[in-house]
């Protein structure tokens, strides 16, 4: 691998590179799901190639191959240099990156069980045990668990000398169960966005997939006979299976900087949190909103050693006591801001360019009050837990939310479930509405596999901690969720 990337950054040089870095990578993905007592799907799936990025008169130039040869180094290198040199004809900025240290050394996600050492068997055996468990439940018409473990080889060069090996693992596994009347259709799902995480098969252990399964199932029941939400302006409290998702497309989308220069803008929009907010000290909400990007948190799926710019991974303020105090940058657009580069470029594999992703995204915990105190200080309100659906305008500023599960909060106690709940807001207001942020007893670090960006497409895996917190004044209502 070290002299296919030597010889591919020689000949970018030889061909008038001025800059240029390869990544090789290598993918390997091991899936099961089971369904209504059957076994559904199992897969497994390898994938290596190697992808190289040039700088030459100020425009960028990306080619890859799946051959892992010389002959293939010197023509993918040499296809790279001849696309800058086509997109600087029509450069409208020339690209200018910032410094950074040369990169060297080698990260690896720590594991205790090796997923792809553990027997499919024993995994399915789980599944099916898990799956039977809420399908006993009456009243549950549809079951479904499923598994998945990826991994992911890269080593990256630079022109400049940096050197780096990474070797990222993730995991998960998820239960859904669906029940039927003849006029509705409810579901409850565990855990949150599929139960990933950057660790080992130890983590599917602790998940306790068949030990939750009845009560999951017990809830999709009981969410058939719940009466409606009825619209109005409430308190509400947000669980950390709902929250992660609102600071996903509400926090994180929003202050990636290649949407706010508009260079990103044809999948999902552009963003609200212009540049000249920055420097104006922008309101982005109450004193008690701080949020993070940090992909050095444990276990999160946007935790790395380095990006695919070869920059180290740090902890980047995005928002501080409510003021909107950063962005996740690139080498390329830090400057434009004058800053250095937050370390959040990666890229969906070996044939894709690398763009800024969010890495986790956090909103971390405040001393003082757990959950429960939280909701135990709230006279009337709602607890919303589980994502069911979401929208979002292109720019991040409008949105509406459904979830699995409401119950309202009187007297600081929980009562009443309903169905098919959801909640609107506008982004700034409604974060400016936040008066409380639970403690680290509920602290919980989602990650998501599906975050969309780019054409062609990528998906991303990215994280989100948080430890649930309370909004006042907000929308609620039924939705098609």
């Amino acid at each position: 691998m070290d002299d296919l990337a030597r010889r591919a950054l020689d000949t970018a040089g030889q061909h008038g590179a001025g800059y240029a870095d390869v990544r090789i990578v290598r993918r390997r993905e091991q899936g099961a799901s089971v369904k209504s007592g059957e076994v559904a799907g199992l897969s497994l799936s390898e994938t290596e190639g190697f992808g190289i990025r040039v700088l030459v008169d100020g425009a960028w130039g990306f080619a890859s191959s799946g051959s892992l040869d010389s002959q293939s180094a010197d023509a993918t290198a040499s296809l790279a240099v001849r696309i800058a040199r086509a997109s600087a004809r029509a450069l409208r900025q020339p690209v200018v990156m910032t410094e950074r240290p040369v990169a060297q050394g080698r990260y690896e996600t720590p594991v205790a069980v090796d997923p792809f050492e553990v027997p499919i068997d024993r995994t399915l055996a789980l599944l099916l045990e898990a799956e039977r468990a809420m399908a006993a439940v009456k009243g549950a018409s549809t079951t479904r668990a499923e598994y998945h473990a990826f991994r992911e080889w890269k080593d990256f060069h630079a022109s400049d000398g940096s050197r780096t090996e990474q070797v990222i693992t993730h995991v998960g596994a998820a239960l859904e169960v669906l029940a039927a009347s003849p006029d509705d259709l409810q579901r409850r799902s565990f855990p949150e966005a599929g139960g990933y995480r950057a660790a080992g098969y130890e983590h599917v252990a602790s998940l306790d997939l068949v030990g939750r399964a009845p009560g999951l199932a017990e809830e999709a029941v009981e969410l058939l006979a719940a009466p409606l939400l009825p619209p109005g302006r409430r308190t509400v409290v947000l669980h950390p299976s709902q929250l992660y998702l609102q600071i996903h497309e509400s926090c994180g989308h929003p202050t990636e900087l290649d949407r706010v220069f508009g260079t990103e803008a044809a999948y999902a929009g552009t963003s609200f949190l212009t540049t000249d907010k920055l420097a104006a000290g922008f309101r982005y909400g109450s004193d008690l909103v701080d949020l993070v990007a940090d992909a050095t948190s444990p276990g999160g799926l946007g935790t790395f050693g380095w990006d695919d710019e070869g920059v180290a991974a740090q902890r980047v303020p995005l928002v501080s006591a409510g003021l909107l105090t950063g962005y996740l940058s690139s080498r390329e657009t830090a400057g434009r801001i004058g800053r250095s580069s937050g370390g959040a470029m990666r890229a969906d594999g070996w044939n894709r360019l690398p763009l800024i992703r969010m890495t986790n995204i956090n909103l971390p915990p405040q001393p003082g009050l757990s959950l429960e105190d939280i909701i135990a200080d709230t006279d009337d309100g709602l607890f919303l837990e589980s994502n069911r659906s979401w929208s979002i305008d292109d720019r991040r500023l409008n949105f509406q939310f459904g979830v699995e599960v409401a119950r309202e909060i009187k007297g600081g106690k929980l009562g009443q479930l309903y169905r098919d709940a959801t909640y609107t807001g506008i982004t700034p207001r409604f974060w400016g509405s936040c008066d409380a942020v639970a403690d680290e007893r509920s602290w919980m670090l989602v990650g998501v596999t599906n975050c969309g960006k780019g054409q062609p497409g990528q998906g991303m895996h990215v994280g989100h901690g948080c430890s649930g917190a309370r909004f006042r004044d907000v929308e609620v209502g039924v939705g098609n969720a």
